[in-house]
């Protein structure tokens, strides 16, 4: 297994495919494998550097918070590990906050950009429902059979397949996180925001984001569109949160054209 390393911190990664390099990044909790419905398809046109975020999976778990500003230099030094200056970026939900710091801390390394099911956090953010927002933090002392389960409603499409699902679930079952990582995710989540500096961000960029998100509204995509000066928006259909499990073919379509129009 390969391993970088950011402040002493170990984080797993790996790599699959060829082309230009494309680094994509999860959301809270999720390790890289979680990406299993989309990366045989992207690996066809890219190549794939996976890892897992600092306190989930193969990756070592600190104490205390994690602040997205240090999760951007993990990114980094995944890059760096991989003999990567320069490449795509791609985050989902938490993911996509760390895309967002990725490029505005590094923007020369920042070819073309893909941000879903994500916000710019804050207070400009539009939140989910207070039942949800309790849920997710009420998950971090749940078993991890209830916990991957409890937001299930709230983020796959009523249209997804049950068995696309289980699949997914069958993954975070296996690689639940240490609570420590989870909480040091989700606090890291909550103090940070981007609204004020999203026009900075210079790289192409494509906003994606599934119509029926109950986690994170949908109304966040347009407010990222409207401040990114480069941004253009498609909206899913039969999509909620985990979109990329929802709709795995409409999304490699979307994010290859776009990337290879990038260059």
């Amino acid at each position: 297994m390969a391993f970088a390393v950011n402040d002493g911190v170990r984080l797993f990664w790996r790599e699959r495919g060829s082309g230009a390099p494309l680094l994509m990044i999860q959301g809270l909790g999720y390790p890289s494998d979680m990406w299993h419905h989309v990366e045989p398809c992207l690996a066809e046109h890219f190549r794939l550097i996976l890892f897992d975020n600092r306190g989930v999976g193969r990756s070592d778990v600190p104490e205390g918070v994690y602040p997205l500003e240090v999760m951007a230099a993990d990114a980094a030094a995944v890059l760096d590990a991989a003999g990567v200056e320069k490449a795509h970026v791609m985050g989902i939900s938490m993911g996509g906050y760390i895309a967002q710091e990725f490029a505005l801390r590094y923007p020369d390394r920042v070819r073309g950009l893909v941000l879903g099911c994500t916000s710019c956090g804050g207070e400009q953010a539009v939140p989910a429902s207070q039942e949800v927002l309790d849920l997710v933090a009420a998950r971090a002392h749940m078993s991890p059979e209830e916990g991957i389960r409890v937001l299930v409603p709230y983020i796959y499409s009523a249209y997804t397949p049950q068995e696309v699902i289980e699949a997914d679930l069958a993954i975070r079952l296996r690689t639940y996180p240490d609570p420590k990582g989870y909480l040091g995710q989700l606090q890291g989540i909550y103090r940070w925001s981007s609204y004020e500096r999203l026009g900075e961000i210079q790289a192409p960029t494509l906003i994606l984001h599934g119509r029926e998100d109950r986690l994170v509204p949908p109304e966040n995509a347009r407010i990222l569109a409207e401040a990114i000066p480069t941004a253009r928006l498609e909206l899913l259909d039969r999509a909620s949160h985990i979109f990329f499990s929802d709709r795995p073919q409409r999304t490699c379509e979307l994010v290859a054209t776009f990337l290879q129009e990038v260059g």
